[in-house]
C-alpha cells in the first residue's frame, strides 16, 4: 500500500517526482492556494495564465499536468481543481482524483491547504484512498502501479503529525480491503474462504472470531441463512467478529450482508443485472473492514460484528418461491421472491446481534435496486425504529463524506408484506416504496426496546462508471469509515 507522510518542505524546493497543487476557480484564471506567491514567482508569474491556457479552470477533481522544466524541483505540477470550497471532503476528494492521476509514479508532493489536524488528514486520506489500484487479474502489468510514497506538504509535525498519518492509513487500509473484497471474483471468494479470511485478519488484528457452518447454523435455527444457501454447493457461514476496550461504555452491532454472488437464485436475474453481483457482500466487507479499523485506532468502545454469508445460486436444492422458513428469532417468512435473500440472512443476523445487548444495531446492504431509483448511485438510504439513530448515522456518513439520506418507514406499506401462510412475506406485490418495505420487514425482527438502523448502500458500493474524486471503478469501500465514525462517535457520548 502507498505510504505516506507529512513534510514540512517548501513546495517550490522540494525533490519529488510530482507536485500536487491546489487551485480555486476564479472569474478569469485559476487561484492556487497553497504557496501561491512562491510557485507564481518560480514560473515567471505566468502559472494561472499558462493552465487557463491550457483550458483548465480550477473545477472540482479537474486536472492538469505542467512540465515546470526546472522552475521548481519537481520535474511535473499537476494542478487539481477545488471549485470555489476547501472543506474537508473537497480537500479529500482533489488529493484522491491527483494521486490517482499519478499512478505509475514512485512520489508525489501534495500542496493543498493541510494547516489544520484536520485538513491534513483529509488530504492525507483523500491521497491515499486515490493511490488504490487492484491489480491482481492482471498478467502483463501496463506499468500503472499507484503512486508509492505520497509528501503531504504541512506545518504540522513531531507526534500531532504521527497521528494524522497513523489515522489516515489505518481508515485507507480498512477501505483498501473492503474495495479487494468486493472487486474479486465469486470464483475466488465464496462463503467458506470470506470466512477464512476474515478469521485470519482478526487474529492478526486481536479481534475474536467465531464462525458457524452450515451444520451449526441448521442445529441453531438460522434458517434464512440456509434457505438462500442451500441451493449452492458452497455453504453458508456466520461469522461473528468482535472487539472489546477496557475503557468502553457503549455497544455496538453491525451486521453486514455478505452474499457472495447473487444470481437470483430460482429467479433468477436477467444477465445484465448479473455481471456485477460479486459486490452482493458489500455490507459484509464493510462490516468487515470498519471492525478491524476500530481496532486499528483503538476505539473505547465494544464493536461486534456479524458477517451473513451465503451464495444465491438456482439448482434442484435451492429455496423456492412459496417456501417458508423458519427464522432465527421464530418467525416464519414466505418467500415470495427468491431474488429478494439478503432480509433473510439479515434477519437472522440482526436477531443473533440483539443477543450482545447493544445500544446500536446497525446493518449494512446492497439491498434493493430501489435504492439507486430512489437516490442514484451515489447517496445510501438509512431507515430506523429510531429518529435520533437515523440522524446519527445520517450526521457520521456526512462527516465521512460519504452520502446518505434518511428514509422514513411509513406504517402502511407492512400491510404489502402479510403473508396467508406464515408470520411475513418477505416481498410486497408492488414495486413502489419498496426500499422501505424492505427496511420494514427488517424492522419485525429487531426487538422491541433495541435501537436498530438500516443502511441500505445498493448504488454506493459498487462503481460502474468512470471512476472520481478518490472512489474508483468497481469496488468502493462505502459506508466504511461511516460505521468507524459511528464507533467514534459512541466513545465520546
Amino acid at each position: 500500500m502507498t505510504t505516506v507522510r507529512l513534510n514540512s518542505a517548501d513546495p517550490v524546493s522540494f525533490a519529488t517526482d510530482a507536485l500536487i497543487v491546489g487551485f480555486r476557480s476564479g472569474s478569469e484564471t485559476p487561484l492556487p492556494v497553497t504557496s501561491a506567491d512562491a510557485l507564481d514567482a518560480a514560473f515567471g508569474g505566468k502559472l494561472a495564465a499558462s493552465l487557463t491556457a491550457a483550458g483548465f479552470a480550477g473545477k472540482p477533481g479537474e486536472i492538469a499536468k505542467v512540465p515546470t522544466f526546472g522552475a521548481i524541483t519537481a520535474p511535473l505540477l499537476v494542478a487539481v481543481g477545488l471549485g470555489d470550497k476547501t472543506d474537508a471532503e473537497t480537500l479529500r476528494r482533489a488529493a484522491g482524483a491527483a494521486a490517482r492521476s499519478l499512478a505509475g509514479t514512485a512520489r508525489a508532493a501534495v500542496a493543498l491547504p493541510a494547516e489544520s489536524v484536520g485538513d491534513a488528514e483529509a488530504v492525507a486520506l483523500g491521497a491515499l484512498l486515490g493511490a488504490y489500484g487492484f491489480s491482481r487479474y492482471r498478467t502483463g502489468g501496463d506499468g500503472k502501479a499507484p503512486v508509492a510514497e505520497l509528501d503531504v506538504l504541512s506545518p504540522l509535525d513531531g507526534e500531532e503529525a504521527g497521528r494524522i498519518t497513523a489515522r489516515a492509513t489505518a481508515l485507507a487500509e480498512s477501505v483498501s480491503l473492503v474495495r479487494d473484497l468486493v472487486n474479486t471474483p465469486p470464483s475466488d471468494l465464496w462463503p467458506a474462504k470470506f470466512a477464512e479470511i476474515a478469521e485470519q485478519a482478526a487474529a492478526e488484528a486481536g479481534l475474536a472470531v467465531e464462525v458457524l457452518d452450515e451444520k451449526q447454523l441448521k442445529d441453531g435455527g438460522y434458517g434464512g441463512l440456509i434457505g438462500v444457501g442451500q441451493g449452492s454447493a458452497n455453504p453458508p457461514r456466520l461469522v461473528r467478529l468482535s472487539y472489546t476496550h477496557p475503557e468502553a461504555a457503549k455497544t455496538l452491532a453491525f451486521v453486514g450482508k455478505g452474499i457472495t454472488f447473487d444470481s437470483g437464485g430460482l429467479s433468477l436475474k436477467p444477465s445484465a443485472s448479473m455481471d456485477w453481483m460479486k459486490s452482493d457482500m458489500g455490507g459484509a466487507a464493510a462490516v468487515f473492514g470498519a471492525l478491524l479499523g476500530i481496532a486499528r485506532l483503538g476505539v473505547p468502545v465494544n464493536a461486534v460484528g456479524y458477517l451473513c454469508l451465503a451464495e444465491n445460486l438456482p439448482s434442484g436444492t435451492a429455496q423456492r418461491p412459496s417456501d417458508v422458513i423458519h427464522s432465527y428469532s421464530g418467525k416464519t417468512v414466505e418467500v415470495l421472491d427468491t431474488d429478494a435473500e439478503g432480509r433473510l440472512v439479515l434477519m437472522d443476523g440482526i436477531a443473533r446481534a440483539a443477543e450482545d445487548s447493544p445500544d446500536l444495531i446497525v446493518d449494512v446492504a446492497t439491498l434493493t435496486g430501489a435504492q439507486i431509483v430512489a437516490l442514484g448511485w451515489r447517496t445510501a438510504g438509512v431507515m430506523a425504529n429510531d429518529d435520533a439513530a437515523r440522524e446519527l448515522v445520517v450526521e457520521a456518513a456526512a462527516a465521512a463524506g460519504e452520502g446518505a439520506w434518511g428514509m422514513p418507514l411509513p406504517e402502511e406499506l407492512r400491510k404489502g408484506l402479510d403473508s396467508p401462510i406464515a408470520d411475513i412475506a418477505n416481498l410486497q406485490p408492488e414495486r413502489w416504496g419498496s426500499m422501505l418495505a424492505a427496511g420494514i420487514f427488517l424492522k419485525e425482527f429487531v426487538p422491541d426496546g433495541v435501537r436498530w438502523a438500516h443502511i441500505d448502500m445498493a448504488g454506493p458500493a459498487f462503481n460502474k462508471g468512470e471512476p472520481y474524486g478518490y472512489t474508483p471503478k468497481g469496488g468502493t469501500g462505502a459506508i466504511t469509515r461511516t460505521l468507524i465514525g459511528l464507533a467514534e462517535r459512541h466513545a465520546s457520548i
